[in-house]
């Protein structure tokens, strides 16, 4: 990208995702424009696209994107990479819109909390044309979406887990890793199928329970009284409530065979909480709790960057 004049990318769902993407870009390239001696060598031009025009328009208001592309045959058109950025349930009649019209040097990507729904929908949708999709998944969301949430500093020192396939060449691997380090990432590999049990326990199960953990309390007749009383260790535990809906939805069902391995070990340990709680055993409870504590901790350290 950073070799030419002038790079396209085109991002598909300009919410948080991909218009945090864009905004890091859109940095990068500024930055890249003043330091150079031949000023305006180095561009980027952003494309929009998505279902609905209001989200596009208010993009570009905010200077996210710099077009809103009205069909897939002339916004993609030279493009350098496409990010997918819409919910996972979404992904598949996007990729079969844009797969006629992708041209030999673009790379496309997604930002998809699943990965082996996505592959499977990126090989039906492309065919011969799959080599071209790195499927790829940014460890860096909020609990508030839309594009009004995009920041440019999103990804900065936040992981971002790509997949490659079999048919992708190492050299657009390493392309698209570029970007991402644009971003401010830390780009890490799995394997599609690895990354889904992975996320199951740490991501999609912490929001499942969080979700649950409100929708029980706001079904209660005292909810009013319950949410009035809550604080700040109920909202720092229910953060992640807040998170979209839809998407939620989309990624659960998704990986919805690892998501439940991972619910039915996460009972387990409730009935052994439960058991140690009504035996009222202090021991069992405190060293449960040691462990707990003693592993987040160190986890919390090795968060910070090197000297703090």
């Amino acid at each position: 990208m950073a070799s030419k004049v002038a790079s396209k990318v085109v991002i598909c769902g300009v919410g948080l995702i991909g218009g945090s993407f864009a905004l890091a870009i859109k940095q990068y390239f500024a930055g890249r424009r003043e330091k150079s001696a031949l000023a305006g060598r180095h561009n980027v031009h952003l494309v929009g696209m998505g279902r609905t025009r209001a989200p596009l328009e208010q993009a570009l208001q905010l200077g996210v994107i710099d077009e809103i592309g009205t069909d897939w045959a002339s916004a993609l058109q030279d493009a350098d990479l496409v990010l997918l950025g819409m919910p996972v349930g979404q992904m598949l009649p996007v990729m079969q819109a844009l797969a006629p019209h992708l041209e030999p040097q673009t790379i496309v990507t997604d930002g998809g909390s699943t990965k082996s729904d996505v592959v499977a929908a990126a090989r039906a949708a492309f065919g011969g044309k799959i080599g071209q999709f790195i499927p790829g998944h940014p460890i860096a969301g909020a609990e508030k979406s839309g594009v009004s949430a995009a920041k440019a500093d999103l990804y900065v020192n936040k992981r971002v887990v790509l997949t490659p396939l079999p048919e992708n060449a190492a050299a657009d691997i390493q392309a698209l890793s570029t970007v991402w380090e644009i971003c401010g990432a830390q780009v890490s590999e799995l394997a599609p199928e690895e990354h889904d049990r992975v996320f199951a326990a740490v991501s999609h199960l912490p929001h499942l329970l969080a979700f649950a953990l409100v929708h029980d309390l706001a079904e209660r007749d005292n909810a009013d009284q319950l949410f009035g009383f809550a604080a700040s260790g109920f909202r720092d535990f229910t953060r992640i409530a807040s998170s979209h809906p839809e998407m939620w939805r989309d990624i659960c069902i998704a990986n919805r065979n690892a998501l439940l391995k991972e619910l039915d070990a996460f009972m387990t340990e409730l009935l052994k909480t439960r058991v140690l709680l009504a035996s009222a055993d202090n021991a069992g409870l405190e060293t449960m709790f040691a462990t707990a504590r003693a592993r987040r901790d160190a986890w919390l350290e090795s968060l910070l960057p090197v000297g703090e």
